[in-house]
């Protein structure tokens, strides 16, 4: 039995816990203190989270009413988050059958509710194949039997979203752009953290709350808005942005997929849902789940928020290897290689005879006096660059010959990580059109040492695509001619 003013304990079962909501509603589940289930298909993708094991894992295909019953058996709650989205011309009839099994299974099983997350669907227009199919769902598991709760979000805004990246990608790359007209229609965005608290809340909703909800962020805006706000966010100057009337979603989908990394199989779905006007209709769910004392999370702050990683970003954990989430906005090791923006890496690996100790030395010595043992002109030149457009060149040297401290300046960069003897991370500080890091990885080897050092670009708007693709013909002479000189110094030292 549960104390009076302590929220009672669920098993909670989290299908699609590899998708982009799944994988965050997990964590957010086990802090407020329900016991997890989740079921994969590929559970070995699950490995790298750092819940994996504070959570059962059942392998279970959503279309395979064996593996379904048996992963349902003894669960709560169910969290019903599997969508085909991009998956081919019958992706409307792969959502309607594994819907219908899950609500046989939830039935069968007595689970004591189904929570489905769908999109916001506007009155009095044709709903796009992507809306139409979640709607179909959501009407499949309101008729199971189980009591359900629907929730119905437009843009979800937060680093891994596919709308959030393609909102994303659109604004950064294109300073001027000709848009569809879809650009005009009316969206409710909504933050991440806020779709996850409505979430865990309905795991607790009474038996007798059995509907769909609108959840939306308190802003109401058009898509052309949006990218102009995401701009401004980003500190981007204002997009040029005409829309014109002869874009077909088609057409759309395959201008987004030039533009952006996002798949043409899921941008087409995206597009084709944008042409509707997506506008909470009601919040009634504050009467269940009350709204934050501060409030629902706006535009700015969410946008803010899904972007702070870039910024506060070490490098090491980025987003294809991301570990511990500090918040919702914050990548997965599940997101999409496309997530998290532009991302440009120049890594190279040398091996020496040189002791890991050695090797050490010339890596922490690195920078002010001792140079950085590749084509001196070329840094000189860049500092003397640096300096002319105001930034902080070369001059400021070194503190200390030999040892370096997080927070330390180096020359054009700031020290930003040291692991003694392992690694040494630097923060760039120059001007530059985005943010920089360089890395060096000294790792003991049998017989010898290997050296990995990596420079790492997250490009700023259209220039900083353009700065670093002007500067890649001379990677080969700057960055390898460093590795090199790193390796040969310390097999000299030794």
């Amino acid at each position: 039995m549960t104390e009076p003013g302590v929220a009672p304990v669920r098993t909670c079962l989290v299908t699609g816990a590899t998708g982009y909501i799944g994988g965050r509603l997990v964590p957010e589940l086990l802090a407020a203190g329900h016991r997890v289930r989740v079921m994969s298909r590929s559970p070995e993708r699950l490995r790298d989270h750092p819940w994996a094991g504070q959570v059962e894992v059942v392998r279970a295909d959503a279309g395979d009413a064996a593996e379904v019953a048996r992963a349902v058996a003894g669960a709560d709650v169910v969290y019903y988050l599997v969508h085909a989205l991009g998956g081919g011309p019958s992706f409307e009839d792969t959502d309607r059958r594994t819907a219908g099994v899950m609500a046989d299974a939830a039935r069968e099983a007595g689970v004591g509710r189904l929570v489905y997350l769908s999109g916001l669907e506007p009155d009095g227009e044709e709903l796009s194949p992507h809306l139409r199919s979640r709607s179909e769902v959501a009407q499949i598991l309101l008729r199971s039997g189980v009591p359900t709760v629907v929730l119905r979000a437009a843009v979800v805004l937060g680093s891994g979203s596919a709308s959030f990246e393609m909102l994303r990608y659109l604004t950064e790359r294109l300073p001027a752009m000709v848009t569809p007209s879809w650009v005009q229609s009316r969206i409710q965005p909504i933050a991440v953290r806020d779709v996850l608290r409505y979430l865990v809340g309905c795991a607790t909703l009474p038996a007798e709350v059995h509907r769909s909800f609108d959840i939306g962020g308190p802003d109401v805006m058009t898509y052309e808005q949006m990218m102009q706000r995401y701009a401004q966010v980003a500190g981007l100057p204002k997009r040029r942005i005409v829309p014109v009337p002869v874009l077909t979603p088609s057409l759309s989908s395959h201008w987004v997929g030039v533009v952006t990394p996002v798949p043409a199989a899921i941008a087409r779905p995206l597009v084709e849902s944008l042409r509707n006007r997506v506008v909470c209709r009601e919040h009634d769910i504050a009467r269940w789940i009350p709204d934050p004392p501060e409030g629902l999370l706006g535009f700015d702050a969410a946008v803010g928020l899904a972007l702070q990683r870039v910024k506060e970003a070490a490098v090491e954990t980025r987003w294809s290897s991301a570990s511990v989430p500090g918040a919702p906005s914050d990548p997965l090791p599940t997101d999409p290689d496309w997530a998290g923006g532009s991302l440009y890496v120049d890594e190279r690996v040398r091996e020496t005879a040189a002791p890991p100790a050695a090797l050490w030395r010339v890596v922490e010595g690195i920078g002010g006096d001792a140079g950085w043992y590749s084509f001196p002109l070329a840094w000189e030149v860049r500092g003397l660059l640096d300096r002319l457009v105001g930034g902080v060149g070369l001059r400021r040297g070194r503190r200390n010959p030999r040892l370096l401290y997080v927070g330390d300046a180096l020359d054009f960069w700031r020290v930003e990580e040291v692991e003694e003897g392992q690694l040494l991370r630097l923060r760039a500080e120059m001007r530059l059109p985005g943010l920089a890091w360089l890395e060096f990885h000294v790792e003991q080897q049998e017989g010898g040492t290997r050296l990995r050092q990596k420079a790492t670009f997250h490009p700023r708007g259209l220039l900083g695509h353009v700065y670093w693709w002007a500067i890649a013909p001379f990677h080969g002479i700057v960055f390898g001619g460093m590795v090199r000189g790193i390796a040969r110094t310390a097999e000299q030292a030794a």
